[in-house]
């Protein structure tokens, strides 16, 4: 089986599975972070070298203020489990996203995390929090226009490679396959430059009730789509 390089995920349908056992939502939150840590095992056991899940958009601050603020405290726990983590697993974590809106004892808990984990070699682990694709591009655009006035970049230079340098995913390979869970048919607003040539899963089970076993059904129907001319092999 061809397994993706890089796997990207829409992490839906928390809060939902929360309610449908009788539980407040945030109850969801902190199930799904962990179905997030037996996933990342699996997938990097499996062959997959990237993983990008999408954690917290820049819209997620629109919700109630209670669930936001045990976001962060759920954000803020992860991140000093995943620097545990990642020290066992070998794996290299990034956080993608605006972080100037986020905390400051979050903004040095995701840089003690980077640094910490940046010369791992195992599996690219990729958090997308405060990230909006819009928000990332327009980040690009006026860092270019600085560079520009700054005499670093000229205008004949600005092609697709130079402005995917200039995004938060700057070295890492543009996803192959992007996993939906909760059955939801939108990207919103998740690496919309990256995705352009992704094959995409859509899937009804609820992020805490994502297994190996759906990822693996997940990476077979990638496998059945033909690459080079659209469609499904054998068509």
């Amino acid at each position: 089986m061809n397994i993706p390089q890089h796997i990207a995920i829409i992490l839906d349908g928390n809060g939902r599975w929360a309610a449908k056992k009788g539980m407040p939502r945030n109850y969801g939150h902190t199930q799904g972070a962990k179905t997030v840590e037996k996933i990342c095992e699996d997938a990097y056991k499996m062959g997959v070298k990237y993983l990008t899940v999408y954690a917290f958009s820049t819209e997620n601050w629109n919700r109630p203020k209670g669930e936001v603020d045990a976001l962060m405290t759920l954000l803020r726990n992860y991140m000093k489990t995943c620097t545990k983590t990642a020290a066992k697993n070998n794996m290299k974590v990034r956080v993608i996203g605006d972080k100037t809106r986020l905390d400051d004892d979050l903004q040095k808990s995701i840089a003690n995390l980077e640094e910490s984990s940046k010369n791992n070699d195992g599996l690219s682990f990729q958090v997308a929090i405060n990230y909006g694709s819009r928000n990332e591009m327009l980040r690009a655009v006026k860092k270019i226009i600085q560079d520009k006035d700054e005499n670093k970049l000229t205008i004949d230079e600005i092609d697709e490679e130079v402005f995917a340098q200039y995004l938060d995913t700057k070295d890492i390979p543009e996803p192959d396959l992007l996993i939906r869970t909760s059955g939801e048919l939108r990207l919103s607003n998740f690496l919309l430059w990256q995705l352009a040539y992704a094959e995409f899963y859509i899937t009804d089970v609820l992020w805490p009730d994502f297994t190996k076993e759906e990822l693996v059904k997940a990476i077979e129907q990638y496998n059945s789509r033909d690459r080079r001319y659209g469609g499904v092999k054998g068509e």
